[in-house]
């Protein structure tokens, strides 16, 4: 998800920039992003289909809580990654989106992030299928698209995945304003994704992540509930930033200094 901020490369550019260019490195950091998000959706589809094929695990509930594990692993270790420390490790659109809202991630960087998630969600989901062959393609695997449960409808599947969210931006902001929940925010992260995901998964679905539906429900053709997928994270990102910024206490206040790269300055004779 950035969790992390990403690396201050203003250190290393021999000359001043404009203040309103977008900070060095970003063509670097994104490419970061495509390639971990890549990987991500990548463990994602080949787990669903060794655990709910029918000549693999078989599906079920604890096939939702063994996903979860593994993913949740996963988003931790990639985090701690070099190319996650050098991107901040957002692998998420609805995250990037809540660390700007709460001031920590420069806008004008946004688009450019989550088109490389997005990309990468593709380039992850389609590299799953080359791998494990056309059994990636037919039910139930269908590339790993998330669907809700029985009796679960469009608003209540995007009630569930913008409070999932919003509760992740004030988790977020807590973690980082503080160098010690910094240091535990990837192990932090795979923890809620891990609970989210085996509980949430037999009913919402259990994405909170518009990449981790993007790729599946395109190569699958089942695009019919990806708005909802996007539009709950994405709601609950901002309204979780803006909550935390209303409220004005101690949570949200720390997280404007020292997170993030800052804008690149002539300097002053």
């Amino acid at each position: 998800m950035t969790l992390t901020p990403a690396r201050d490369a203003a250190a290393r550019v021999p000359a001043p920039v404009p203040a309103r260019s977008p900070s060095p490195g970003l063509l670097r950091r994104a490419a970061c992003e495509f390639g971990l998000t890549a990987l991500m959706l990548l463990a994602v589809v080949s787990g669903v289909r060794w655990l709910f094929a029918p000549d693999g695990y078989g599906g079920g509930g604890m096939a939702f809580a063994l996903l979860g594990a593994g993913v949740g692993v996963l988003l931790g270790a990639l985090m701690l990654s070099a190319p996650g420390r050098w991107s901040g490790g957002h692998l998420n659109p609805a995250v990037t989106v809540a660390l700007w809202r709460l001031g920590v991630f420069p806008g004008r960087e946004v688009a450019p992030y989550v088109v490389a998630q997005l990309g990468g969600s593709v380039a992850g989901t389609w590299s799953a299928g080359l791998l494990w062959g056309p059994v990636v393609a037919r039910p139930p695997v269908s590339h790993a698209v998330v669907r809700p449960g029985p009796g679960w409808g469009e608003g209540a599947v995007v009630a569930a995945e913008a409070g999932v969210l919003a509760g992740s931006a004030l988790l977020l902001a807590g973690l980082l304003a503080h160098s010690v929940g910094r240091r535990l925010l990837p192990y932090a992260v795979g923890l809620v994704t891990a609970l989210v995901i085996a509980v949430l998964g037999p009913l919402s679905g259990g994405s909170a992540n518009p990449a981790r539906q993007f790729g599946p429900a395109l190569l699958s053709g089942d695009a019919g509930r990806l708005w909802v997928y996007v539009a709950g994270p994405v709601l609950g990102a901002v309204a979780g930033a803006g909550l935390c910024r209303r409220a004005g206490v101690g949570l949200c206040r720390g997280l404007g200094a020292g997170l993030t790269p800052p804008p690149v300055r002539p300097r002053q004779p």
